[in-house]
């Protein structure tokens, strides 16, 4: 059905509801890329005020890619929770911001309606949401998930430490690792993307890690982000994995173009649960996204690219995940093209999934041909803690050697917990206390040579 407003004298007609969703999304240039996006601020704002008064019940009988020809749509619906939605099905999406603004509406009853907001709906109502919005609710959205230890807890901040190497060398890792660890980063996860797909490599990264987190007795999860096919091979073979690593996004068929399927997903996360490694909770999937993916490979058959993000959070939700990460600034400035968009995406992203009950993390980054740069960064890094992200990335000196992408570094993990108050996983910070690596206030002690983890490490096998 068409959509219609006026805007003075000018009559505005959008064909479908993607179409105004994509017309009442904020400047962005993957949709530009598409040929998506408003013409003119005044056809936004048009686009803004009819879809405000757009009923969330549309979102449920207008689907956006075919029930019929696409498994993510079937996923929204068939897992659509209609006694959730019952509390706010009466709404039109402006309504729903409103609603969700006001002080009664807590974390406990955004909770309760988690599973009765769609993805779709979620990206309708943060398109009419400034960044202060997007911040307040998304602060409210309290996700709590847990393996060796407990993330997401209220005034609490975690840190994937992510010690990639070029080669994939044990020892260089290994050293980054350290380093990450001194810095009392590394609750998240101690997550490696390596530069190899081959199986005998995979393994001895995950045995290196697994043999330090025992040696030091850590209360932590790690990950290999390779191929989720490769990852139930490794589980086949021995190997000690904790999370399973897959980025994912909104349509069959972009998934399809990643090499993955929700069968292939299933497959994956029970294997991860067959090895009972948790000891705290059995949350033990990790996912990441990022907005234009779907756009990338051909697959958002007309979406805008933030509404197509959403929707890959419902691909995350299925699985119950530990962590699930927005690498908002990595797929370049052809998506992204600058610090505000890089910005104002990270809060959307963000935001969507909270809203959806997902445990969210961003990697606040950017490639170096963007018009961005650290200052961009901080910025984004300091409203997301305000937003109550769950984790954020800890590179050695915020440039990822491997990847060649900027990110964020474990000295900005400290400022973020310096300025806000906001402390680490309670069973990783008890660690760090008991291995001297922190005074009992979270601060940090300063390390010698001395130190035992210094003099131990080198002994440890797997990292000689």
């Amino acid at each position: 059905m068409p959509y219609q407003t006026t805007v003075g004298a000018m009559l505005y007609r959008f064909a479908d509801l993607k179409t105004l969703l994509a017309k009442a999304s904020p400047a962005r240039s993957g949709d530009y890329l598409a040929g998506l996006a408003a013409a003119t601020y005044e056809e936004r704002m048009a686009a803004k005020l009819a879809l405000a008064d757009v009923p969330l019940q549309t979102f449920l009988n207008e689907a956006l890619i075919p029930y019929e020809s696409d498994e993510v749509t079937r996923l929204i619906v068939d897992r659509h929770d209609k006694q959730a939605f019952a509390l706010i099905s009466h709404l039109t999406v402006g309504d729903l911001r409103d609603w969700l603004l006001l002080d009664t509406t807590d974390s406990s009853i955004l909770a309760a309606v988690a599973a009765g907001i769609t993805p779709e709906m979620a990206a309708a109502v943060s398109k009419l949401m400034r960044n202060q919005d997007l911040i307040l609710v998304a602060r409210k959205c309290r996700v709590v998930s847990a393996f060796r230890n407990t993330l997401g807890l209220p005034g609490h901040l975690s840190v994937r430490l992510q010690p990639n190497h070029p080669t994939d060398d044990v020892r260089g890792i290994a050293a980054s690792l350290l380093d990450g660890l001194l810095y009392g980063a590394g609750d998240a996860t101690v997550g490696i993307n390596p530069a190899s797909d081959s199986l005998p490599t995979l393994m001895r990264l995950w045995q290196m890690m697994d043999e330090v987190r025992q040696h030091f007795e850590i209360p932590m999860q790690s990950c290999v982000l390779t191929h989720v096919t490769t990852q139930i091979q490794a589980i086949e073979a021995g190997a000690p994995i904790d999370l399973v690593f897959q980025s994912i996004a909104g349509s069959e068929k972009t998934n399809s173009s990643f090499g993955v399927s929700l069968s292939i997903l299933r497959e994956a996360h029970e294997a991860a649960l067959s090895l009972k490694r948790g000891t705290v909770g059995d949350n033990c999937m990790y996912f990441e996204t990022g907005q234009g993916s779907a756009l990338s490979a051909g697959g958002h058959f007309g979406l805008d690219q933030q509404t197509c993000e959403a929707r890959a959070y419902a691909v995350a939700r299925e699985f119950k995940p530990l962590l699930v990460n927005t690498v908002v600034g990595f797929i370049g400035p052809e998506y992204l093209y600058d610090g505000k968009q890089i910005i104002r995406a990270g809060l959307e992203d963000h935001f969507c999934a909270k809203l959806l009950g997902l445990p969210m993390g961003c990697d606040v980054c950017y490639t170096n041909h963007a018009e961005a740069d650290q200052d961009d960064m901080d910025s984004l890094l300091t409203l997301l803690g305000a937003a109550g992200i769950n984790f954020i990335m800890g590179i050695p000196g915020a440039d990822d050697i491997m990847l060649n992408y900027q990110s964020t570094s474990f000295h900005d993990a400290l400022y973020l917990r310096s300025v806000l108050g906001l402390k680490r996983a309670p069973e990783f910070d008890a660690w760090l206390t008991r291995m001297a690596i922190t005074e009992p206030c979270g601060k940090l002690r300063e390390i010698g040579r001395g130190h035992h983890l210094l003099q131990q490490l080198p002994h440890v096998s797997g990292a000689a």
